[in-house]
């Protein structure tokens, strides 16, 4: 949709100038009168070459970008700021100027009459479905300064945890991609080096010499073929991943890992239960609730036992008996979901489990990192170890032949 500036009085007499969002100019005339504005001039904006558009893929807007986002717009509307006036702040003040321009095209669709979560849904990309249910939720109930102020303090935790993922993974995975490319050089560059020493002593050499140079002869006659085989093996498995057998197959993969696994699953269980809890807790019906969990839970297999969970509570059950039949979550979980079902603080309870499935996962990262930095580094000996040992096995036996 075009934009079109835009400049007005308004009933005291004052200049009103702004940027709006409309299918044509006639429409963007009929808003501002609408709005009580005498029109002075509307003209469309200068379209200007939007090279990130063309070129730089879609905006990205962090999870924290959000959290300070939600948390200032509910201090000032709680503090009786109109909403257009808050958020003309803070798509002005906000450092992320993409996030900012998204907040003022909001701000003008608020003015014309959309209502905020009306706004927020245009900009999926963005604002989650939960952001936007919640935060109806809140213009219904007339608590949306107290709704924004859970939906900040819920991504805080959000991005706790995605936090304390990344490091536990982001490790392990550049020493074992160092450890590879130091070995792969070590064959590639340094053994043909070795291997002309090695053809000039005439003698037969020691079986993992042979298999090293084996395969510095074949990296070094293959490599362009090497490249393109790895090059196409990792299109078609980013091909896989993308198809819906594909998520299934790697999601319940991730989730049987033997290490990894464990962290994944009480990930998933504490991204659950704070996720309802919230959204319970904001006034979303429980259906609605379980709907969204399911869509934002990042994992297929659990995408589907909560599409499971949702269609039985549907038909009358309680959300703890068919979690339980789903294999996913522990019986400590499903009991507690129980408990709180039958004493009517469902979102308290759902709350607790989030809590403590959050130490669970500070533990988890705390024991797998102290757990694999010891493995890799014995990986590292042993495979970089091995190669200097196969390369000097044939000077160790010259050198015994020679002290003989």
């Amino acid at each position: 949709m075009p934009n079109f500036k835009y400049v007005a009085k308004d009933h005291e007499g004052k200049n009103v100038s702004g940027i709006m969002e409309a299918k044509t100019e006639g429409e963007a005339i009929d808003a501002l009168r609408k709005k009580d504005l005498i029109i002075v001039s509307v003209a469309e904006a200068a379209h200007k070459f939007d090279f990130k558009k063309y070129f730089g893929g879609k905006k990205k807007v962090k999870l924290d970008d959000l959290v300070v986002f939600s948390r200032q717009l509910a201090t000032m509307v709680d503090a009786g700021i109109p909403l257009v006036g808050a958020l003309d702040i803070l798509g002005d003040q906000i450092d992320n100027r993409d996030f900012g321009a998204v907040i003022i095209s909001i701000r003008n669709d608020v003015e014309t009459g959309s209502s905020l979560s009306e706004g927020l849904a245009k900009h999926k990309e963005i604002f989650s479905t939960l952001f936007v249910n919640m935060v109806k939720a809140g213009e219904s109930s007339g608590m949306l300064d107290e709704i924004l102020d859970r939906l900040a303090e819920y991504l805080e935790k959000t991005s706790s945890l995605q936090k304390k993922v990344h490091s536990a993974m982001v490790y392990p995975m550049i020493v074992s991609s160092m450890a590879f490319l130091i070995t792969f050089l070590m064959i590639w560059k340094i053994v043909p080096i070795f291997k002309t020493i090695f053809e000039g002593f005439g003698a037969e050499l020691p079986v993992p010499t042979k298999i090293l140079v084996f395969l510095s002869d074949s990296i070094q006659k293959y490599f362009i073929l090497i490249i393109i085989v790895v090059g196409t093996a990792t299109f078609l498995i980013n091909k896989f991943i993308k198809t819906d057998k594909g998520r299934v197959a790697v999601d319940g993969m991730m989730l049987g890992l033997p290490i990894f696994g464990i962290l994944f699953r009480k990930v998933a269980i504490s991204k659950f239960t704070r996720t309802l809890s919230t959204l319970i807790k904001s006034g979303v019906p429980i259906l609605a609730a379980l709907e969204i969990v399911a869509k934002t839970s990042g994992n297929t297999v659990v995408e589907a036992a909560i599409d499971s969970v949702r269609a039985n509570v549907r038909e009358g059950e309680s959300i703890a008996e068919p979690l339980a039949r789903s294999k996913i979550f522990p019986p400590m979980v499903t009991r507690m979901v129980s408990v709180g079902e039958q004493s009517g603080e469902l979102e308290k309870m759902l709350s607790k489990i989030a809590d403590f499935y959050d130490e669970q996962v500070d533990a988890a990262v705390s024991g797998l990192t102290s757990m694999i930095e010891p493995l890799i580094i014995a990986f590292m000996g042993i495979v970089i170890g091995g190669i200097v040992i196969a390369m000097f096995l044939p000077i160790f036996k010259m050198t015994s032949i020679v002290g003989g």
